[in-house]
């Protein structure tokens, strides 16, 4: 473990390692931009010292930091100028605290360090047409045969897989059991054979989500991930660390209006006059604690982390909270320009077009609710008449 010191010197380490690269404070969660090249030099700069991953093994590309070390860490890293990572996150803030988790040591020697060094990027095959909200009614099969497996079948939404170099595939082992126990988690090269990849244009323009095919895909044991038929496991994980929040997950980098204290968005609202109207300057207000409230949030599942607290379910609750605030920013700035906003060229188009897809992103805004009411207030848990039945037999209907 590498033992940190004061905080100055932290800064003077950062301030070396990013000396020379053109960073930018803008993070729109991939939207608008297609840009990889841009953030895997920030991650290539920052990879040496550890700093993007600072509580992963040194062995694994981080620094071996205590929870304490590595929210200190990530606090003094946020002061500075960085890089949209929308195309890395995956890879960093789901798979790789994931793997650490359920991997083995030569899985996490393969995968890990190209996730902290930007050289591979991840995506996570989960959805399919007929599995979303209902995850594990996956109909994804993998059959095992002397080689290895080979996997069939077809996910959909899958985020970043156009350039994805691996992707973390969860399918169905076993259809002659209840379909949350016949499940088991792979890692798929995506340009491997059979590996058809389509894009799916969103209404922003962007291409970030894609179909993907797969055609008696082969995969070795080596890439499986947990123990067979134990893929519920490594998904929830996953989703635990999905909902609990990544950096850059709809909110901007909190950045201040020169001279005001205030974030740059409502800075900016200000200078543009738009706050006189008394409507507006309302809205702006709610935005802006709702603002305050989302990052006490973060804040508190900081604290937790630093605890050595897994991620649980009260990740639902800040994930509802990133997506309202992204949502009513973006609706607020529109209006905010009148008539001008029709137009596609004015400030927050993108991010306007971007935000109905926050609420579905990760797990919908009504499961996110579900999780709530019943693993966090203890409400009593809808009725299901699925838990006992076989796969093979609930997919059909019980």
């Amino acid at each position: 473990m590498r033992t940190e010191t004061t905080e100055d010197e932290i800064r003077a380490e950062l301030s070396a390692a990013l000396a020379g690269l053109r960073v930018t404070a803008d993070s729109r969660m991939g939207a608008g931009s297609d840009d990889v090249e841009g953030p895997r030099a920030y991650l290539r700069a920052l990879a040496p010292g550890g700093w993007i991953v600072p509580s992963w093994p040194a062995r694994f590309g981080g620094r071996g930091a205590p929870p304490a070390d590595a929210a200190r860490i990530k606090a003094i890293l946020a002061d500075f100028q960085g890089k949209d990572l929308y195309p890395f996150m995956v890879g960093l803030y789901l798979v790789g605290p994931s793997l650490l988790v359920h991997g083995t040591d030569e899985q996490n020697d393969r995968w890990l360090a190209p996730i902290a060094d930007g050289s591979a990027i991840w995506c996570q095959m989960f959805s399919e047409p007929s599995a979303g909200s209902d995850l594990a009614n996956v109909a994804t099969r993998a059959c095992r045969d002397a080689g290895g497996w080979i996997l069939s079948g077809q996910k959909v939404w899958t985020s970043r897989a156009a350039y994805a170099t691996w992707g973390m595939c969860l399918a169905r082992t076993d259809p002659e059991v209840p379909k949350h126990r016949g499940l088991t988690m792979f890692v798929v090269k995506m340009d491997a054979p059979g590996v058809i990849v389509r894009p799916l244009r969103q209404m922003n323009g962007d291409l970030h989500f894609s179909e993907v095919f797969l055609e008696d895909v082969r995969v070795s044991d080596g890439d499986r991930v947990g123990e067979v038929n134990e893929g519920w496991r490594v998904a929830l994980t996953v989703l635990a660390n999905e909902r609990s929040g990544m950096p850059g997950d709809g909110r901007p980098a909190r950045r201040v209006g020169a001279g005001t204290g205030a974030p740059a968005w409502l800075a900016e609202l200000a200078a543009d006059g738009a706050l006189g109207d008394e409507v507006l300057r309302d809205r702006a207000i709610q935005v802006y604690v709702s603002e305050c409230v989302a990052d006490l949030t973060e804040a508190r599942a900081a604290a937790n982390a630093r605890a050595g607290r897994a991620p649980g379910p009260e990740g639902s609750g800040q994930k509802l909270r990133a997506a309202a605030v992204f949502r009513q920013r973006a609706e607020l700035i529109k209006d905010a320009g009148g008539l001008d906003s029709l137009l596609s060229t004015t400030p927050g188009h993108i991010e306007y077009l971007t935000a109905p897809s926050m609420s579905i992103r990760g797990g919908t805004d009504e499961i996110q609710r579900t999780v709530i009411g019943e693993r966090i207030l203890g409400l009593e848990r809808e009725p299901r008449l699925d838990r006992d039945e076989p796969w093979s037999r609930s997919r059909r209907g019980s």
